[in-house]
């Protein structure tokens, strides 16, 4: 007896990271930076302390601006710094 398995023929693509922030610049041509907060306890007092990162990201039509909340998606590299594609604007 044959047995058919069901499993897809291409492989499945792992999804990509996606992380919410705030637009801190967008000075650069086709380049903003964007502010993701994360909250992580002090490694020695235990007190939960903020902590900001900034990523790059691509934002080829311009649209968003200083103060936006954005969501960014991981891509390959861009640039030197660039990681990151814009997605959406949440809130203008």
């Amino acid at each position: 007896m044959s047995e058919e398995t069901n499993q897809p023929q291409e492989e499945v693509r792992s999804t990509r990271k996606t992380r919410v922030g705030v637009v801190l610049s967008d000075k650069m041509d086709k380049t903003i930076v964007v502010g993701v907060v994360r909250r992580v306890p002090h490694p020695k007092f235990r007190k939960i302390v903020k902590k900001t990162t900034k990523l790059y990201a691509s934002d080829d039509a311009g649209e968003a601006k200083v103060g936006d909340r954005v969501r960014v998606m991981e891509s390959r590299p861009l640039s030197k710094l660039k990681r990151w594609r814009l997605i959406e604007v949440l809130k203008h």
